[in-house]
């Protein structure tokens, strides 16, 4: 196995870690959930503007978790590999995903407190392929 291959698969196994929450998943735009859910006018509104207000930020969170990636890989594939700036570009990838989590989990909240314990309930209920994708993350 070469050093990229090496590389890749530890890039693609550390992404897994850095997944949505297990609560959160685009549920918001699915008609069949939103419909279950029974989600009043008002619910719908506050949803879509907790999403759209979050998305920009997003965005950026997520840009600079895949310009950290390339940077590491960058560095790892140099000749040869500058051990500081190494590590720099490691911190630079671990400050990234841990600001793309924490806005995540953010906006989780943010959805949970708009749905009543009831709406919560179901909407975990609803939730797809919930045990392959803990299987997956393990």
């Amino acid at each position: 196995m070469t050093l990229r291959s090496i590389l890749l698969a530890v890039l693609l196994s550390a992404s897994l870690l850095a997944q949505m929450p297990k609560s959160l998943y685009p549920w918001w735009g699915n008609k069949i959930v939103v419909k279950q859910l029974d989600l009043t006018q008002a619910q719908v509104r506050q949803i879509r503007a907790a999403v759209s207000d979050a998305q920009p930020h997003l965005l950026e969170v997520r840009a600079k978790v895949l310009r950290a990636e390339q940077s590491l890989e960058d560095q790892f594939n140099s000749d040869p590999v500058d051990q500081a700036k190494t590590n720099q570009a490691i911190e630079q990838l671990i400050a990234a995903r841990t600001d793309l989590t924490r806005s995540l989990t953010e906006l989780s909240l943010k959805l949970r407190v708009l749905l009543t314990a009831q709406q919560w309930q179901q909407l975990q209920r609803l939730r797809p392929n919930r045990d392959s994708n803990d299987l997956q993350a393990r």
